[in-house]
């Protein structure tokens, strides 16, 4: 209505709610019903997605740890279906894994096969060049067969540990008399001199292959007296033995990524095949050991073959001294 004057009057009513009103109860509680389920149900949707996300994630990241360490790809956890990146990703690796492997067996078979081939050959070559009637030719001639020869059983061996059909002869070997005697042959045999040989603490008894053993101490010192400068020492320290040379030491690539084949590593120490390191490496690895490349303090090239842990740790049986003291190679 309106009041004197024509203004027009207001009027306002105020009521108050009920403290407990049914309805607003209601609604309360189906809000918070709702809110709760609707979080549970989102977290355990995310969680069934996430899990599936990551155990297939893991399968891929199991592959490729297979991959790395040389054996075959697991076909069936990497080719699952799908559609999305996840699937995708696995079928890549897979794929990948497929042609590596494909291509790493289809270079060892041409290795070994060419190893195989070129045996006879050169057995041949080296016996005729006894039939030669200059004795300057006949040095001459079965030096260079004699070089092949050598690549060839080089090429072979590596073959071998390629395929991983290499095992190690496993006995108790006293590593400092082991050492000696390798030393002792390799001067008598290769003409290697001067090599000086140092046992640092207790003499260990050690479970390992003498035979390889050999092959890895044998290439290290032919290598050193080939690409070094004497002295040569040979340092033992429980379950390890240490190649030092005083040249111009390892390049650096060599130390980082470890021997390559067919790669001499540096002009300055040499020309070879630069197979040598490579067998020696792989050697030490079947003997569950492993051969480490570096710089010795105060320069020189430093070669380390760490064996397994001794036997026991009451294996010691003296306090070694030098042996034979490190002189320069004539």
């Amino acid at each position: 209505g309106s009041g004197s004057g024509g203004q027009p009057r207001t009027l306002s009513v105020s009521a108050a709610f009920p403290d407990n009103d049914p309805a607003q109860e209601a609604l309360d509680r189906a809000l918070v019903i709702a809110g709760v389920g609707t979080v549970v149900l989102m977290a355990g949707v995310s969680w069934f997605v996430s899990q599936r996300l990551s155990r297939r994630l893991r399968h891929s990241a199991a592959a490729a740890r297979r991959i790395a360490a040389g054996e075959p790809p697991d076909a069936d956890a990497l080719a699952a279906g799908g559609r999305d990146e996840v699937a995708e990703l696995g079928r890549s690796v897979h794929h990948m894994a497929t042609s590596l492997a494909a291509r790493v067996e289809a270079e060892r078979k041409f290795t070994a096969d060419v190893a195989h081939e070129l045996r006879t050959p050169v057995a041949g070559l080296v016996a005729a060049s006894e039939l030669l009637p200059h004795e300057r030719a006949v040095e001459l001639v079965r030096d260079r067969a004699q070089t092949m020869r050598n690549l060839v059983e080089d090429l072979l061996e590596v073959s071998r540990l390629d395929a991983g059909v290499e095992s190690a002869q496993l006995d108790a070997v006293d590593l400092p008399s082991l050492v000696r005697g390798i030393v002792d042959r390799v001067e008598r045999v290769r003409g290697i001199s001067g090599v000086g040989i140092v046992v640092a603490g207790p003499a260990r008894v050690v479970e390992t292959d003498r035979r390889r053993v050999e092959r890895v101490l044998v290439n290290l010192l032919a290598n050193a007296a080939k690409h070094g400068e004497p002295p040569v020492e040979v340092r033992v320290e429980g379950a390890r033995i240490v190649v030092r040379d005083h040249g111009p030491g390892y390049p650096p690539e060599l130390c980082e990524e470890g021997p390559r084949r067919f790669r001499t590593a540096a002009p300055e120490r040499g020309t070879g095949h630069g197979l040598g390191l490579t067998i020696a490496a792989g050697q030490a690895e079947v003997l569950g050991g492993r051969l480490l490349f570096g710089t010795a303090e105060g320069g020189g090239a430093e070669a380390v073959l760490e064996l397994p842990e001794p036997v026991g740790p009451g294996e010691a049986e003296r306090v070694p001294v030098v042996e034979r003291g490190a002189v320069a190679a004539s």
